[in-house]
């Protein structure tokens, strides 16, 4: 993962508070909606959006995270193998994997996965995945 610090909350700017109170509003069923656990603390969505998988009040547990990929994969022997074969090498935990069936030569994968014990951060296994032959258009759809 990234590097981390620990802040006193008081020299954060006030938006990056309230998107971890708008976060604890949503697991805490106080709030249903993003929209409106932004609106009750002040901010937009889309500041929700941008700092919600960057900021984490202390407690949180950063090693019990999940991550979704998407992948298009060339329709050839072994890609998806090397593919999991990587992540494996990381220490990232599969938990599903959907594969369509090829169109044109180039299949669509979609992988979940648990990050609790990967060996790198996110952005790097999304480079080394991207320079596998035969895997193109490596996207991070979502962290949790």
């Amino acid at each position: 993962m990234g590097k981390y610090f620990i802040v006193d909350s008081a020299i954060l700017p006030d938006v990056l508070v309230k998107v971890v109170e708008a976060r604890d509003m949503i697991r805490n069923g106080k709030a249903r909606r993003i929209t409106t656990a932004s609106k009750a603390v002040g901010i937009s969505r889309g500041t929700y959006y941008k700092y919600k998988d960057r900021i984490f009040a202390p407690g949180f547990s950063i090693g019990n995270r999940k991550a979704v990929i998407s992948l298009k994969l060339k329709h050839l022997s072994g890609v998806l193998s090397n593919v999991l074969d990587q992540m494996s090498s990381v220490k990232a935990n599969i938990i599903t994997l959907n594969q369509n069936i090829p169109i044109h030569d180039v299949a669509s994968v979609v992988i979940s996965f648990d990050m609790a014990d990967m060996e790198i951060g996110i952005e790097d296994l999304v480079k080394k995945l991207n320079q596998i032959t035969g895997v193109h258009d490596v996207r991070l759809e979502a962290v949790e």
